[in-house]
């Protein structure tokens, strides 16, 4: 089995109450399963096309948290779940999992498990974000597609179409962020979720959609 130095897994919604989509429960199986002794990183606060649900005390539930429960209640150690409860979408996935995580740890090869229907732009992002300079020495990046559990046929041709659009932006974007600083500039002055003043309601999904965020 190839030998990773984590395995990460982007965030899939809540649904209410916080439990977890199948569609991310396949995600966290897959990532056990490949991940060997290596850690695994769930990725994600939330996303802002839904309020997060709350708990029992009224507090928000974030995605990689309750990752972090269903990994542990599959018997994965505590020591080996390191959660990322700061993204709010896949471009904050990477860029926070890099910047929390792998750059401080020094994690080089790095295996991230998505469903079917967000892989294509998941590998366009995390191939862009793990590449930016500075990256010395370099990542290895690979990738592990799970099918698309619990979702209605309706739901995912709706979030594929989305998916589709969201990649001709990408291109654009990838072509003018060639580094940290600049991803760091951009997030934090032009992204609809992370910018001050911004509007993240602006780039709703489609009503269909819904189901798989």
């Amino acid at each position: 089995m190839q030998q990773y130095d984590a395995v990460l897994v982007p965030g899939g919604g809540l649904r209410p109450g916080g439990t977890l989509p199948p569609f991310v429960l396949n995600r966290l199986e897959a990532a056990e399963a490949l991940a060997g002794e290596a850690p695994i990183i769930p990725l994600s606060a939330h996303t802002v096309h839904r309020a997060p649900p709350l708990n029992a005390a009224g507090f928000p539930v974030l995605e990689s948290v309750a990752a972090a429960e269903a990994l542990l209640a599959r018997g994965v150690p505590a020591a080996r779940i390191w959660t990322e409860t700061a993204s709010l979408d896949t471009i904050g996935n990477a860029y926070f999992a890099r910047m929390i995580h792998t750059d401080p740890a020094g994690l080089r090869r790095l295996l991230v498990v998505n469903s079917e229907f967000h892989m294509p732009r998941t590998r366009m992002i995390f191939d862009w974000v793990f590449s930016l300079s500075p990256a010395e020495p370099p990542y290895t990046v690979d990738y592990h597609t799970v099918p698309d559990l619990g979702l209605t046929e309706v739901s995912i041709a709706a979030r594929r179409a989305k998916e589709v659009a969201r990649m001709e932006g990408l291109r654009r974007l990838i072509s003018r962020i060639g580094s940290l600083a600049a991803m760091h500039r951009f997030l934090f002055t032009e992204h609809q979720a992370y910018a001050a003043g911004a509007d993240p309601q602006s780039d709703a999904p489609p009503a269909a959609a819904l189901e798989s965020y």
